[in-house]
């Protein structure tokens, strides 16, 4: 639609509607009205296309071996995840939907996903722990290497025998509480 052709009195209603519920410096008027006026020469008119993004370099080249490349600016490095989130503001699959990349497109170096993959597999992660089978002890008579490291080896079969018979011949005696006496008592 024409500018020209824009009815000025439809301007002005709207202008009106928003000035009653807001508040204005007399400076903006002037702003308020030209927008308006603008917005409604625009209605019905098919969309401004949007700026054609051309990448740094192409989506081919854009993954090295030891590096990758962002489409948007050309920064190397060896992920571009979170440069993408703090540079550009973008997730990795808005990246990828914004430069027409495939789901499966790599934010990482191929070199170094291997190193880290690699790395993990050597420290054991991401495997439950494998269970230990450990051999059931065997009885073995104690040697005299044993009594030296371990000072209760030296006990024989005739010690054991004997405390467990004093054990049996006088009985525990119930212990008071030290201190409170009969207050302790509930």
């Amino acid at each position: 639609m024409n500018t020209k052709e824009i009815n000025p009195h439809l301007t002005a209603k709207i202008v009106v509607s928003y000035v009653r519920h807001h508040r204005l410096v007399p400076d903006q008027l002037a702003d308020v009205i030209t927008s308006v006026h603008q917005a409604i020469g625009q209605v019905g008119q098919p969309p401004e296309p949007d700026e054609v993004l051309t990448p740094a370099v192409s989506a081919r080249r854009s993954v090295r071996r030891d590096y990758v490349i962002c489409l948007d600016c050309g920064h190397r490095g060896k992920t571009l995840a979170r440069h993408i989130a703090t540079r550009h503001g973008l997730s990795g699959d808005e990246y990828r939907q914004r430069w027409g990349l495939r789901s499966n497109h790599p934010l990482t170096a191929p070199a170094y996903s291997e190193r880290r993959s690699t790395l993990s597999k050597e420290l054991g992660l991401g495997r439950k722990p494998a269970a230990k089978v450990t051999p059931p002890p065997t009885p073995a008579a104690s040697t005299p290497a044993d009594r030296a490291e371990n000072p209760k080896a030296r006990r024989t079969l005739r010690s054991r025998q004997h405390r467990s018979r004093m054990s049996r011949a006088r009985p525990q005696q119930r212990r008071r509480p030290r201190g409170g006496g009969d207050l302790a008592r509930p």
